[in-house]
């Protein structure tokens, strides 16, 4: 039997992660089934990706009010999409460049996949008020339409270059399927 990741059931093999990523001085990186880098355009900072889903959806709540713990001045820039997106990285460990993770992502903060740790949220040390309570409350006020388009948002951000076909491109047209 092949020592591939996963486990096999019924003739089927169900892999555990079908593209893991690696992280790497704060860059996200996809990383082949045997473990190396693969060859992308351009590497993805994740710091500055949630100004970009804002500039895309401006109708998204920030949630910044909270107040720093060191400074005491309100952390404008500590805002609900970028918690989200440290919680999906690094508190969970999901890659960023699928759909179905980001939708995973959002299940949680809906209640659907169990509850989360308030202790492990991005922020909870940082904030005099941990705002994992106000978060979860931001995404259930959103509705389908708008969190499909904040999943697509994202997906697109933390796509590589190479990976995304542009609107000439002839392969990417329903003619070729």
């Amino acid at each position: 039997m092949s020592q591939r990741p996963g486990f096999q059931r019924a003739g089927v093999v169900f892999a555990i992660a079908a593209f893991p990523v690696s992280l790497i001085f704060g860059e996200i990186l996809p990383v082949s089934p045997v473990g190396n880098p693969i060859a992308v355009a351009q590497r993805i900072r994740p710091d500055g990706v949630w100004q970009t889903i804002y500039e895309q959806l401006p109708e998204l709540p920030l949630e910044n009010q909270y107040i720093n713990k060191e400074t005491k001045q309100p952390a404008t820039d500590n805002t609900l999409i970028g918690r989200l997106i440290r919680y999906h990285l690094y508190v969970k460990g999901r890659p960023p460049f699928f759909r179905l993770d980001w939708k995973i992502t959002l299940a949680d903060y809906l209640g659907v996949t169990g509850a989360m740790d308030p202790s492990t949220y991005p922020s909870a040390n940082t904030l005099r008020t941990n705002p994992l309570e106000g978060d979860i409350a931001a995404i259930r006020q959103l509705n389908r339409q708008q969190r499909d388009a904040l999943i697509q948002a994202l997906v697109n951000a933390f796509a590589p270059q190479s990976a995304v076909p542009s609107r000439s491109d002839p392969a990417s047209t329903p003619s070729n399927l």
